[in-house]
């Protein structure tokens, strides 16, 4: 069993879907010869063929509306967006078609494709590189959005996302493709979608993030823990849809939450989450629910990146206030 880094984790997923499934086809801009902007595909081209793993021009559009054509006819595509900021050019694609064709049809084609694309802050990388616009795609009916938050769950969750029947958007949180190294079995057992994954038990305060946010979120709990504080942490992991059930479950035991995210606050999946428990266990609550986040501004140069994202300080700044309601 080898021990491998969250990029590692989408790769050997990728190539066991290739080689276990004749249907799955990869392509994007350099997946292939170049094996992608952060090696993500690297060796698939050369073990799998050119016929397998394309590389593409360099057209979002052409891309997304490619993977609907070949997923409507019986394919399974993973298409790469090299940057989620440059995802805009094939919303059109994704949103109007990707996501609408199982309705449009009546059922009657289902559309498995996976669009994967790196995203977020902390590498120093132009804005365009570092946006966190995951809310966009979760509101859209139609669409499964997954994020990914450590090399376990990226290697489980991308099985499954290639293997589902619908549209998957598969948010790679760049920032956390090699710090951290996992023991991860390539034996093609997946993760399930749509669940939520407790990672840290505890009774007094429940502290929900996804995808690289849930690395300061772990280090705040063990702080906290320090100060007796005894901080549960979920990862949400899917984004769309919630498992609601996990995480109100952890509401009702712990009666205190703070939402953790990288994205701006407005709009935003922390500020859906918040309302489902205003709604749905607002009785359970001892204290008003925090989020810790991005600002509602363009991710700034990298100069003052680190003044945007959250950080561990922040979430627990936020933790404590919210534990000295009685």
């Amino acid at each position: 069993m080898a021990a491998i880094t969250l990029i590692e984790a989408v790769n050997a997923a990728m190539a066991y879907e290739l080689e276990h499934d004749k249907d799955v086809v990869l392509f994007g801009e350099d997946v292939g010869k170049n094996g992608g902007v952060f090696r993500a595909t690297d060796g698939l081209q050369k073990k799998f063929g050119v016929d397998r793993v394309i590389d593409s021009p360099l057209a979002e559009s052409m891309i997304a509306g490619l993977a609907v054509g070949m997923a409507a006819q019986g394919m399974k595509p993973i298409a790469e967006m090299q940057f989620m900021g440059f995802i805009f050019p094939a919303v059109d694609q994704i949103f109007g078609h990707a996501a609408r064709m199982r309705h449009r049809t009546r059922g009657r084609l289902t559309l498995p494709m996976v669009i994967r694309a790196p995203y977020g802050g902390g590498i120093h990388a132009p804005e365009h590189h570092s946006e966190s616009t995951e809310a966009l795609f979760a509101h859209i009916p139609g669409l499964k959005v997954v994020i990914p938050s450590n090399p376990s769950r990226a290697y489980g969750l991308m099985l499954a996302a290639i293997r589902d029947p619908d549209p998957v958007i598969f948010l790679e949180p760049k920032r956390v493709y090699r710090i951290v190294k996992h023991e991860v079995e390539d034996t093609g057992e997946e993760y399930p979608l749509e669940a939520c994954f407790v990672d840290r038990e505890g009774s007094d305060i429940t502290l929900i993030s996804w995808g690289a946010m849930m690395h300061e979120t772990l280090q705040a709990a063990e702080k906290l823990a320090a100060e007796g504080i005894d901080a549960e942490v979920i990862d949400v992991a899917t984004i769309s849809p919630i498992d609601m059930d996990t995480i109100l479950e952890s509401v009702q035991k712990t009666g205190r939450v703070c939402i953790v995210q990288e994205a701006p606050k407005s709009g935003s999946v922390g500020s859906e989450i918040a309302a489902e428990i205003a709604e749905k266990a607002i009785m359970s609550l001892l204290a008003p629910i925090g989020r810790v986040s991005g600002y509602d501004t363009v991710m700034p140069y990298y100069r003052l990146e680190k003044q945007y994202m959250p950080t561990v300080d922040r979430i627990l700044d936020e933790a404590r206030k919210i534990m000295e309601y009685k």
